[in-house]
């Protein structure tokens, strides 16, 4: 495994170098001292890897196309997702005690459609060019909302002008160096807050191949895998944002999808390319969320009840744990 004072395989000079690569059990690529040589060995191995893997699949097509209605099923995958550690507060569709929570908290008037949703989103003090930018064009995602600017206003003096003037939610986005990273989302008039942190921020001009700029229809919602008693508050809290009626002639959808309890926002507008085909077209703006801390009642940073905060040290033992 020293340096070799031989031709490089591959400059043209020597004997061509062998299709296939075979390595000693105990060898290991790290051992070459040649830069260039190891280099060139890591590219030979990892082009065997990928033969004798597609080889494999191959192979394995044709067995079960010989076998026909008697291949056995295939083979699940294991993912972090699909090795979820169990959560006793997972959420069953048909629990009694959910349905009578869900008839009876902050938001079933929204749900009842009994209460039309306004929302007020405002930004940190002094807020920049790109925060501006993105508070702008989510106002433009969720219908009836408006943009104000808080112009050195505190949050606790902003909540009652909010109920005075009939807002039932608001959205203040926060930014550290001039990038939008935290979002808290205060139901009104009774709460719950939530307090998000913000990331992958896209703006719609920062989208490859986006489509036209989003109309004023109606959105459609969809939430997906918020599973726990955590999770479903939150969904609930995202989907009375939005009123209830969508308009289906809009095309619009505004997807709040949860994944290892990160939540990815995007929004898209479907087209119909035939019968059978749909397609979608993003229209941005899009980022992620991360929920830090749910808090019983409006904002209050000094004395607020909290019913969940996120502890890093604490709740983040297993990659497999998962709390929405």
């Amino acid at each position: 495994a020293g340096e070799s004072s031989g031709p490089v395989p591959g400059d043209g000079a020597g004997p061509p170098a062998p299709e296939r690569v075979l390595f000693p059990p105990t060898f290991s690529v790290s051992e070459i001292k040649n830069k260039q040589r190891r280099h060139f060995m890591f590219l030979r191995w990892k082009q065997q890897q990928r033969k004798e893997k597609l080889a494999l699949k191959k192979k394995r097509r044709k067995e079960r196309e010989a076998l026909g209605d008697k291949a056995p099923p295939k083979a699940v995958p294991k993912t972090i997702e699909n090795q979820r550690v169990y959560d006793e507060t997972t959420v069953d569709p048909n629990d009694e005690e959910v349905a009578f929570d869900e008839a009876t908290d902050e938001f079933a008037s929204y749900f009842n459609r009994q209460t039309v949703p306004k929302i007020l989103i405002t930004t940190s003090d002094r807020p920049r060019g790109r925060t501006v930018r993105f508070c702008e064009q989510l106002a433009t995602v969720i219908p009836n909302s408006h943009v104000y600017y808080r112009r050195g206003l505190a949050l606790k003096r902003i909540i009652p002008q909010c109920i005075a003037r009939d807002f039932t939610d608001l959205i203040v986005i926060n930014e550290d160096r001039k990038i939008p990273n935290g979002l808290v989302l205060s139901h009104l008039p009774d709460g719950p807050t939530a307090h998000f942190r913000m990331s992958s921020v896209r703006l719609r001009k920062e989208i490859k191949r986006r489509g036209k700029e989003p109309t004023e229809h109606v959105p459609e919602v969809i939430l997906n895998n918020f599973t726990t008693r955590l999770g479903h508050s939150i969904g609930r809290m995202f989907a009375a944002l939005f009123p209830h009626d969508p308009q289906f002639i809009g095309r619009q959808v505004a997807t709040f999808h949860n994944q290892r309890d990160y939540i990815f926002f995007r929004f898209h507008r479907y087209i119909f390319k035939s019968e059978k085909k749909v397609g979608i077209q993003e229209l941005g703006p899009r980022f992620t969320l991360k929920l830090r801390s749910l808090q019983k009642g409006t904002f209050d940073s000094k004395f607020g009840e909290y019913e969940w905060i996120h502890k890093r040290r604490e709740m983040d033992t297993s990659r497999r744990k998962f709390h929405l």
